[in-house]
């Protein structure tokens, strides 16, 4: 019953969950690391969707920071910069923000090392998944005078803040703010100030340091700037390289600043680039690059890294280098760049044990490479599927090999764009971005033979099982690393994996796939392709009748004859009772009428706006509309809107409550007016909220229960992986 006009509907009881992460490990980009330079062991990372973390030294794993950002917040994700107080090791500032055209950004202010944050609103766009979102770091803390921040932004310059980030200032007298930058996809815009750099020994302690550095992605002019009064005025550093655009800078202990330079931001290409060092003591510039680029041999340089230990030692990390294996290399040299020596072209060795997954994907997109400061062996490297780090840096120094490991266990940054948790089997299989899915045996590890093969995908876009007989199961996307074909399936419950013989089209690609309750139909609606469906494994394919273009189709989960399909914004259902050879179209009948397409309607990846078939009921319908809940218990003739539901991003089934006779649902959205995930133990009449405010994770894509374990649901999410919540024991 709805509530009465003008009396606040109550919200839904909660039941408190433990939630832990799916284990994929890593997954998508660390795009920077930063240690503190005084407290062992404190170290961030920063992720483009993903928000931060902070690693958990007795643990050995990172703890993400940011799962506490609501939906509203989902913007807030993309961590554009990390800066820590250099002489206070629990401060830490977060400047957050994933796209310029989003929302304005915040910086996030912790002094418990990032526990709790405080929220400082700013007039800035920031770009955390845009070119350049590897660069860094934009934010900096005065080591000598803690309430001094310089936050160098994308578009609106370089600002200040003299109160420990709760108040912010643009810096006018810092007029290099703007380059005519080539034109690009919407991601690949300028990146304008992409390092701030505090030179603390031209200062002492309890004052503002005098000298600071700022460096701008600008090519073809000056590029680096320095103040030596604390930013009343700035100069452009005399004698500096303009072929390219600086990416990363260390200051190191004996004032030579090291900076790396290519042709573009990244990760888009670079063709040019190199590694120079001035000696701010002299003003002299030198160039040190370790393997200089060609008219051939097109690449740039990414970061570098200086040890804090010895100011000659360093690591320069290449970036679109051609060769072998992606061709990427770390270089090391031990006096100051005169020579160097390859990391990985001297002989390194990596363990993929902890993600066995990345054994497939070439080294790239090592934007930042770090030192540790307690630890001249202990070094790091970020990658577009997490990182490495190894505790032997040096012996590269006396002609011996490095062994690398996985450093990401606790980073989570997979975008989930499907779940399917069979009613037999695996507890879980993902459909993910960038990375193909994985099959998940055990929830609390990664998969041991890493993601899906034979073929293996780059997106997998969609993954069914047969409802009564759950060992077969299809999955579409787009192939990779090699292999042909853009569908696989599985007769053994997802242990191994074959190509279909033919596909509906030589180019057919991603989509939707529903597969018949007894396996023997599969119904594949290419991108932008007409609903094609086989009956022989794909040997042979034939498109569906009555049916339009583009079609997304389920399959009930009782009558293997029966499909279904829709088009909510023309108000139409479509149904098949011969195996999808046909279908016949049906007037779609809202009680509240069709809802008008365009607006906010979620992610188009995401699990609202779709019809779900019932488990254990034939004809048995549940439309997620953005806007609201609706249910049919006779093959959509009518449909009833269900109360208290105003918004859904996700929606699932799980196994029924002991003694109820209809299976769990659980949902992604607002109920009675509360955000948050909710399941139901009687069809919708009333919901719980299973998450809390601490668990949101900002955008979530998907949700699905477990047909096998009453409680059990899994959370897709746009970023943070794969989550899974079982009911906290009393």
């Amino acid at each position: 019953m709805a509530a009465a006009q003008g009396q606040p509907a109550k919200r839904p009881a909660a039941v408190p969950y433990t939630w832990k992460s799916v284990q994929i490990v890593g997954g998508g980009f660390v795009d920077g690391i930063v240690f503190h330079p005084a407290a062992k062991g404190v170290r961030y990372a920063r992720t483009d969707i993903g928000g931060a973390y902070r690693w958990n030294e007795p643990a050995g794993r990172w703890e993400p920071l940011l799962d506490w950002l609501p939906y509203e917040d989902t913007n807030l994700m993309g961590v554009e910069s990390i800066a820590v107080d250099p002489s206070d090791p629990d401060r830490v500032y977060l400047a957050c923000g994933m796209y310029s055209h989003a929302p304005d950004g915040a910086i996030l202010l912790s002094d418990d090392r990032g526990k709790t944050f405080r929220r400082v609103n700013v007039p800035i766009k920031f770009g955390g998944n845009e070119n350049g979102r590897g660069n860094g770091e934009r934010l900096a803390v005065d080591p000598n005078d803690g309430s001094v921040l310089f936050l160098g932004t994308r578009h609106a310059g370089l600002w200040r803040s003299a109160d420990r980030g709760l108040t912010w200032n643009r810096v006018d007298s810092f007029t290099e703010t703007h380059e005519d930058y080539p034109h690009g996809p919407p991601w690949d815009g300028p990146s304008g100030i992409v390092f701030v750099i505090f030179d603390p020994h031209s200062g002492s302690q309890g004052a503002p340091s005098p000298v600071v550095y700022v460096g701008a992605s600008y090519m073809h002019r000056y590029s680096l700037f320095r103040t030596t009064d604390g930013g009343r005025t700035w100069k452009a550093v005399p004698g500096q390289p303009v072929d390219y655009r600086p990416n990363r800078a260390k200051l190191a202990s004996d004032g030579t600043l090291y900076i790396s330079y290519g042709t573009n931001p990244g990760p888009a290409q670079m063709v040019d680039g190199g590694v120079w060092k001035l000696d701010t003591n002299s003003g002299r510039w030198t160039g040190i690059t370790p393997d200089k680029p060609t008219a051939v041999k097109k690449f740039g340089y990414a970061a570098v890294s200086v040890d804090a230990r010895n100011p000659q030692a360093l690591i320069a990390s290449s970036f679109g280098r051609p060769g072998n294996a992606g061709g990427e290399d770390l270089f090391r040299s031990i006096d100051g760049g005169q020579t160097w020596k390859p990391v990985f072209g001297g002989g390194g060795t990596f363990d993929f044990a902890l993600a066995p997954y990345v054994s497939h994907t070439p080294i790239h997109w090592l934007f930042d490479v770090e030192i540790d400061p307690f630890d001249s062996g202990h070094a790091m490297f970020t990658t577009g599927y997490g990182g490495y780090e190894t505790f032997n840096l040096t012996d590269v120094d006396a002609g011996k090999p490095t062994r690398w490991r996985v450093m990401s266990t606790g980073i989570e940054e997979t975008v989930a764009l499907e779940l399917l948790s069979p009613p037999a089997g695996a507890h879980l299989l993902t459909a993910i971005g960038d990375y193909g899915g994985f099959v998940h045996w055990d929830l609390d590890k990664p998969a041991p033979e890493g993601n899906y093969d034979h073929p293996h995908f780059g997106n997998t876009n969609g993954v069914a099982c047969a409802e009564n007989a759950p060992a077969t199961i299809v999955r579409v996307g787009n192939a990779s690393g090699g292999h042909h074909g853009n569908i696989g399936y599985s007769l053994d419950g997802g242990r191994s994996w074959q190509p279909t013989p033919a596909t509906p089209q030589p180019g057919s690609r991603l989509g939707d796939i529903a597969v018949s309750a007894d396996g023997a139909t599969w119904v594949w609606t290419p991108e932008r392709s007409a609903v094609s469906v086989t009956r022989d494994r794909g040997a042979t394919w034939t498109e569906a009748r009555g049916i339009p273009h583009g079609a997304r189709v389920i399959a009930d989960r009782v009558n293997p004859l029966k499909f279904y399909a829709m088009a909510l914004f023309d108000g139409k259902l479509f149904l098949s009772d011969d195996g999808a050879a046909s279908f016949a179209e049906r007037v779609l009948n809202l009680p509240d009428g069709l809802p008008r397409s365009g607006g906010n309607r979620g992610d188009n990846r995401g699990g609202q706006d779709r019809i779900y078939a019932t488990p254990g009921k034939e004809g048995d319908l549940w439309l997620a509309a953005f806007n609201g809940l609706y249910h049919s218990a006779d093959t959509g003739k009518t449909f009833v809107r269900m109360d208290g539901v105003t918004e859904m991003h996700g929606f699932g089934f799980g196994k029924a409550a002991p003694g109820a006779a209809v299976p769990a649902l659980y949902m992604a959205g607002i109920v009675d007016g509360q955000r948050g995930i909710f399941r139901s133990d009687d069809a919708a009449r009333a919901w719980v909220r299973i998450n809390d405010d601490q668990h949101q994770w900002g955008l979530v894509l998907h949700v699905s229960g477990d047909p096998k374990q009453y409680g059990r649901v899994y959370v897709g999410t746009h970023g943070r992986g794969i989550l899974y919540g079982d009911p906290s024991a009393n």
